[in-house]
């Protein structure tokens, strides 16, 4: 495993940058040539949430793993904490809870998480204490005598979490927390890691429930097959596909009309270029004719002269803008000829959509088969 040259250096870094994890070219490769991952570069800041999403066999478990020393990594450059991964003092500073976690059965609640405060070097006396009000916290108190093989797995989830807190840590790694979870164990645990933002501390969730990341999440990234495939804030990986879209009540042709005349004539031209109203056409409020060229086809993709893309679908104007002063003149033009308008809304695409963007095949348009890639011979890792 490569590593920084000086944990001195990685110190500095970290304070300089304010990066709590610091990856670059981090690769596994397992027998059989399978590359769970291929070189992933990954920033995680102090003090925010950040979440790690992808489908099934993305290498999300693998990554976090190697984190957490569990998996030796092919290839590792990077630092957590202002140390070079692997640093094992460091790991005192972090909380974890793994996927598909199993206590000692016979354990009660409060005894699990007084073990995992003694293996993470928590005095006895802060463990004793923190335990009590940790499972309280969790919604667990009742259940702190009680064993771990009577509890649901929604509950054994609710004491993961409470471990992985015990040791005070700067860094909390959660993967998988809301599995098993019902709805509203789901919602205390999205306001723990909220309290724990607060804190000032800085949370990595790993999570197939993208409703629930993008509910916490400051920042996230995306792992298909095994890379990074787009990282940052909801706002940052959406900014070109944020939009105003206005719908007519009324028939595809008709509407095509109607936004035919409504739009400016200064239109550059698109894939379809959006006409100007028909020439001669006195009465720009009468009823819209159902043989104008727009109407034969009722999707048209353009740019207006201000630079913003615009896309015609059926009774549906879509405006690749957020600025309200760039739809005000549009919906007055359609206003003054007649126009009826449904709705107008603001669009911006979900964290599921950049999701099933990112494990879509540009090219055939077909989800992109899960697992890890297998590498072939010349090709490297």
């Amino acid at each position: 495993m490569t590593t920084a040259p000086t944990a001195e250096l990685a110190t500095a870094a970290t304070r300089s940058d304010g990066l709590v994890i610091d990856l670059h070219h981090v690769a596994k490769t397992y027998r059989g040539r399978i590359r769970a991952l291929c070189g992933i570069d990954m920033q995680v800041r102090r003090g925010e949430v950040f979440g790690l999403l992808g489908p099934n066999g993305a290498g999300k478990s693998t990554l976090v793993k190697i984190l957490m020393t569990v998996i030796r990594p092919t290839e590792c450059r990077g630092t957590m904490l202002g140390e070079p991964i692997g640093h094992k003092p460091t790991l005192a500073k972090v909380g974890y809870l793994p996927e598909h976690h199993r206590f000692p059965p016979y354990l009660t609640g409060a005894q699990v998480v007084d073990f995992y405060g003694a293996l993470a070097g928590t005095p006895r006396a802060d463990r004793r204490r923190r335990t009590g009000e940790l499972l309280e916290l969790v919604g667990m108190k009742d259940w702190a005598r009680k064993k771990v093989g009577s509890y649901s797995k929604g509950m054994r989830q609710r004491v993961g979490i409470a471990q992985a807190l015990v040791n005070s840590p700067d860094v909390v790694l959660l993967d998988e927390p809301t599995d098993g979870v019902d709805p509203v164990g789901r919602r205390d645990i999205r306001e723990i890691v909220q309290r724990l933002r607060s804190e000032g501390r800085t949370v990595f969730v790993n999570s197939h429930l993208l409703s629930e990341l993008e509910m916490v999440c400051d920042r996230v990234a995306i792992l298909v097959q095994g890379r990074v495939v787009q990282q940052g804030t909801i706002d940052e990986l959406t900014a070109d596909k944020r939009r105003y879209e206005i719908e007519l009540a009324a028939e595809p042709e008709v509407a095509a009309t109607y936004f035919q005349r409504a739009l400016p004539e200064a239109i550059r031209h698109g894939e379809h270029a959006v006409l100007p109203p028909p020439a001669g056409d006195a009465d720009a409020t009468a009823a819209p004719p159902t043989h104008s060229p727009m109407a034969r086809r009722v999707g048209y993709h353009g740019q207006l002269a201000t630079g913003e893309w615009l896309e015609i679908d059926h009774a549906t104007l879509r405006i690749g803008s957020t600025e309200p002063a760039t739809i005000q003149p549009i919906i007055d033009a359609l206003r003054e000829r007649g126009a009826v308008i449904r709705s107008i809304r603001q669009h911006r695409p979900s964290l599921e959509d950049l999701f099933m963007q990112a494990v879509t095949d540009p090219n055939t348009g077909a989800t992109l088969k899960p697992g890890a890639d297998r590498a072939r011979k010349g090709r490297t890792p």
